[in-house]
C-alpha cells in the first residue's frame, strides 16, 4: 500500500494484473491537494493471500475497513478494471462514506447497458478452478506481458514496472488469489444489481470498454459525467496518465 499527501482522502483501487503501483504517475500530482491511499486488493501484490473473500462486496468492505484504520470517515474512490465493482459497491452500500466516485474501463455484471461488449476470453479461462494456475506456472511473466502490451495499445510499460507486476503474480498462490476474483464474479454481479449511486460519479472509458460503462451507470447514477480518452489503452493510469489527471483533478476539486 502507498499513502501520500494530506487533505481530503482519495482511494485508488487497482485491477488485474496490477498492484498499487498502477498509480505511480497519479499519486504524486493528486497528493498535492489530497491524502492519497493506494492499497493492494486482498490477495494481490503485497497483501495477505487470503483463502476466500474475493467477491466485490467483501473487497469493498476491506476498503471500508482500511479507511477506518486510517481514521478517514469519507473518501473519494477511484476504481479501474477489477477495482471498479469494488468501488461501486463501497459507494452504493456506504454512500455516506464516498464523497465522489470514479469508475474506469470495466463492465459491471448485474447492470444492463453493455450487451454489445464481448467479454474477453480470459474471463472464462480464469474462472475455471485450478486451470489457469496449472497452465501458467513458470510462465507468469509472459502472461502478464500480454496484458501490459494489450492494455497500452502496444506501447508497453517501463521495465521496472513490468518486473514489479510480474513479481507480484509469480507463484501458484498469487495466481489463485487473482483468479479468485473472476471465480467470484457471478456473486459479485448479484451484489451489484439493484443499487443506486447518489454521489457525483464519473465514468472514464478508453479501448476496449469505451462508453459501455457509462451506459450501464446512466440509469443508476443520480449525477453522472462521462469521458472517453482517445488513443488510450485499457490501463489508463499507465498509458495516458496526463490525460487522466486532466479529468480527475477538476472532478475531485469541484464542490
Amino acid at each position: 500500500m502507498a499513502t501520500a499527501g494530506s487533505g481530503p482522502a482519495v482511494v485508488l483501487v487497482h485491477g488485474f494484473p496490477h498492484t498499487w503501483r498502477l498509480w505511480d504517475e497519479i499519486i504524486g500530482p493528486l497528493s498535492r491537494t489530497h491524502r492519497v491511499i493506494a492499497p493492494d486488493l486482498r490477495g494481490f501484490g503485497a497483501s495477505t493471500r487470503a483463502p476466500d473473500g474475493y467477491d466485490a462486496g467483501t473487497l469493498a468492505a476491506d476498503i471500508g475497513g482500511l479507511l477506518d484504520a486510517l481514521g478517514e470517515p469519507t473518501a473519494a474512490v477511484v476504481g479501474i478494471d477489477a477495482g471498479a465493482p469494488v468501488a461501486f459497491l463501497l459507494a452504493a452500500r456506504k454512500p455516506e462514506r464516498v464523497r465522489k466516485l470514479v469508475l474506469m474501463e470495466a463492465v459491471l455484471g448485474g447492470l444492463p447497458g453493455a450487451e454489445d461488449f464481448a467479454k474477453p476470453w480470459w474471463f472464462g479461462f480464469h474462472a475455471v478452478p485450478g486451470l489457469a494456475e496449472s497452465v501458467l506456472i513458470g510462465h507468469e511473466a509472459e502472461y502478464i506481458d500480454f496484458f501490459l502490451k494489450a492494455g497500452t495499445r502496444g506501447r508497453g510499460v517501463s521495465p521496472e514496472l513490468r518486473d514489479a507486476f510480474a513479481d507480484a503474480y509469480a507463484g501458484e498462490e498469487a495466481l489463485r488469489c487473482a483468479f479468485s476474483f473472476y471465480r467470484a464474479l457471478p456473486g459479485s454481479a448479484r451484489q451489484i444489481a439493484g443499487h443506486r449511486l447518489t454521489m457525483p460519479t464519473l465514468a472514464i472509458g478508453a479501448d476496449p470498454v469505451g462508453r459501455a460503462l457509462e451506459r450501464q451507470l446512466r440509469p443508476v447514477a443520480d449525477e453522472l459525467a462521462g469521458h472517453l480518452i482517445p488513443d488510450c489503452g485499457h490501463i489508463i493510469p499507465v498509458d495516458r496518465p496526463g490525460e487522466l489527471l486532466d479529468i480527475l483533478v477538476p472532478f475531485l476539486a469541484a464542490a
